[in-house]
Order: structure tokens, then C-alpha cells, then sequence
């Protein structure tokens, strides 16, 4: 099943990301392993913007930027049954060989674990069953179609 969603400011696709991780996203988690939502679109295309929201949903109260050269930033999560997001971008990768250097399957195998991963097209050959792809188009200036499958 698809969900749309359309939002014309940054606010608003933060705030998207904030009431999806309070709502169902979070609750349909099966505990085999951990939460992954990878998201997909275009540079400018509210990506970051709507992990931004998603961690105020889970009461993280740290900046949220975007982990573009860093790759990956850890964040604990306060008084929840999951306990970290990890936040990964994949738009520098050149071999899957990188994210998997990083301790990837670790991360993905722990049921304490939310993973948002931009980019996530990049890797599509890893990510595991179940993973909840968010696909972002830039509709104009300030409209955003977000997709959720």
C-alpha cells in the first residue's frame, strides 16, 4: 500500500516526519531487527528536512543536519522501546563496500534501532526485507509529493 502525502513547506515536512514517528511508522515495527526507512529523491527534496521532524517525534532534542560527509550520526533516543536512530547518507557512496565498513548489518540486525537512509536507492541491494521506502519529489519551489510504500 502507498500513503501520499503533500507538503509545501519545510515546516510542514518536518512536521510529517514528527507525526509519523508518533504514529504508525513506529508501531507497525515488527522486532526481528531494526526499523529501516530508506528515503529516496532528489537533492532539495525535503529529505533531511523530514528526519529533522522524525527525531523531534522521538523527543531528540539534538540538532539534526545532514550526514552528507560525516555518512553517519548517532542519535539515543529518550524513554522509548528503541533506544538509537541512525541517520545515514548515502549520496557519496561508490561501492556498497562502504556502508558495509561502517558496521551496517550490526546496525540493521539490533531491534533498538531506527535507521533513516538517505539515498537509499544506492544500496537497495542490501537493505533488508521490510525496509519502508519514503520516495520525495520536488513538485516546485516549496511543494513536496512524499510517498510512502
Amino acid at each position: 500500500m502507498v500513503k501520499k502525502f503533500k507538503t509545501t513547506s519545510f515546516q510542514e515536512t518536518q512536521n510529517l516526519g514528527k507525526k509519523l514517528a508518533q504514529g504508525f511508522l513506529v508501531s507497525r515495527h515488527l522486532e526481528k531487527g531494526a526499523l529501516v526507512i530508506g528515503l529516496e529523491g532528489d537533492l532539495g527534496g525535503g529529505k533531511t528536512t523530514f528526519v529533522q521532524g522524525f527525531a523531534r517525534g522521538l523527543g531528540i532534542k539534538e540538532k539534526i543536519l545532514s550526514p552528507t560527509f560525516v555518512i553517519l550520526k548517532k542519535f539515543e533516543i529518550p524513554k522509548r522501546k528503541f533506544k538509537t536512530l541512525y541517520h545515514i547518507d548515502c549520496y557519496r557512496f561508490e561501492d556498497l563496500k562502504d556502508i558495509l565498513d561502517l558496521g551496517f548489518n550490526e546496525i540493521i540486525s539490533n531491534p533498538e534501532n531506527i535507521v533513516i537512509i538517505e539515498w537509499a536507492n544506492k544500496i537497495k541491494e542490501i537493505l533488508p526485507n521490510g525496509t519502508i521506502i519514503s520516495k520525495f519529489e520536488f513538485i516546485d519551489e516549496k511543494t513536496r509529493e512524499i510517498m510512502l510504500e
